[in-house]
């Protein structure tokens, strides 16, 4: 098996998929110290600048001392603490929902809900570029699993229409966290009303950037039905750790008798639902910050003037610009690393072979000379690779 695994290893080093991790001796931020080197970083899923914030870091040090430093048991034995128990009600009540749960990550999240909600003579219907925890969910799950092409709302239909399912899902990506495009959910909750189905909306990249006071991708679309579960990640915009699922009362009671990953699961320490909390309020607070962030990702794209690589199109803090191989995204990440500035690339099985990327992050906590910076690299890279 050792050998296999080797085998493994260097067949993804040579088809330059090998994944390496980098040591971080910095806190979160748009500067951060790497490996021992000092880098401007588009990289992080921080979003409004927050990991890092002093509201929260002092939150967390108060309610540390308040609720000690882990839970001690499940949350059906005694690990449900009032920090928890408050945080679920302030979410739920922030993004419009009758009720929340919170889950230590959204892949827990997506698992043990998508696990819970449907089963055997169940159908979900998933967008083909969904992030990988809602694909796993749809397995685990054990429903019949249908994937329809990327926002491909006719297909969907025809899927919706041929189903003879007893309970069918839509689960897909609000914001797609390689593309930074949104989802239709329009259109999706319209089909659900026609065929009788349920969205399932993951808002990882959503929460905290779009809407009204960063509500979320649905209020930003103006979408509210019983039909709809929403689930948002705590650890992108709103700078912590953890999600939550919104939904209606009677599906949230339903999940904390039966997802899995929840009920058999110890939760987060106290002190971060406390330090979320905290969190919630800034996000609220936070219309500068988006008003600057969306300035920001207007000005990267209005300047950016590549020929080799494409911007894909997006409206959100994800900017992915298309390289094509492999190998050279991988070139053009290591080019803007030697100008001491970290961009992602971003490779398959994460994104479909021959369309690996670098994945710009732009988060509220840049300047607008942090991507003026990142602007010049870009096209002077452009000029110095070889095609």
């Amino acid at each position: 098996m050792l050998a296999a695994l080797q085998l493994f290893l260097d067949k993804r080093q040579a088809d330059g998929l090998l994944r390496q991790r980098r040591l971080l001796d910095s806190p979160q931020a748009e500067h951060i110290v790497a490996n021992k080197q000092a880098y401007l970083s588009f990289c992080s899923n921080d979003y409004l600048g927050l990991a890092n914030h002093p509201a929260l870091i002092s939150a967390m040090q108060q309610a540390a001392g308040d609720s000690g430093v882990g839970s001690g048991a499940s949350n059906l034995i005694t690990g449900h603490h009032r920090y928890h128990d408050d945080l679920e009600r302030q979410l739920a009540a922030f993004v419009g929902r009758p009720a929340a749960l919170l889950f230590s990550t959204g892949y827990m999240a997506n698992i043990g809900v998508l696990g819970a909600l449907v089963g055997r003579g169940d159908a979900i219907f998933a967008d083909k570029l969904n992030h990988a925890c809602l694909n796993d969910g749809s397995y685990y799950s054990l429903a019949s699993f249908h994937r329809f092409a990327h926002n491909d709302v006719q297909a969907l239909e025809a899927l919706l229409k041929a189903s003879t399912a007893k309970h069918k899902l839509i689960a897909v990506d609000a914001v797609f966290s390689m593309d930074g495009d949104l989802a239709p959910l329009t259109e999706y909750l319209q089909l659900c009303e026609r065929y009788d189905a349920y969205l399932y909306v993951d808002d990882a990249h959503g929460f905290g950037v779009l809407g009204e006071h960063g509500q979320g991708s649905l209020n930003h679309l103006g979408l509210n039905s019983p039909r709809i579960i929403m689930m948002a990640t705590l650890g992108k915009a709103a700078g912590v750790a953890g999600a939550f699922v919104a939904a209606e009362s009677v599906v949230i009671n339903y999940l904390i008798q039966t997802a899995k990953s929840y009920v058999y699961s110890t939760p987060a320490p106290p002190a971060l639902s406390a330090t979320l909390s905290a969190s919630l309020k800034l996000i609220e607070q936070g219309d500068e910050l988006r008003t600057h962030l969306y300035g920001l990702i207007a000005y990267f794209k209005m300047h950016l003037n590549c020929q080799k690589w494409r911007l894909l199109p997006s409206d959100t803090s994800v900017q992915p610009l298309l390289v094509g191989s492999n190998q050279a995204a991988l070139a053009l990440s290591a080019h803007l690393q030697a100008a001491g500035i970290l961009v992602p690339a971003i490779r398959p099985p994460t994104v479909p072979v021959g369309t690996a990327r670098l994945r710009i992050s732009i988060s509220a906590a840049h300047s607008l000379e942090d991507i003026k910076k990142l602007l010049q690299a870009i096209h002077q890279a452009e000029s110095e690779l070889p095609p």
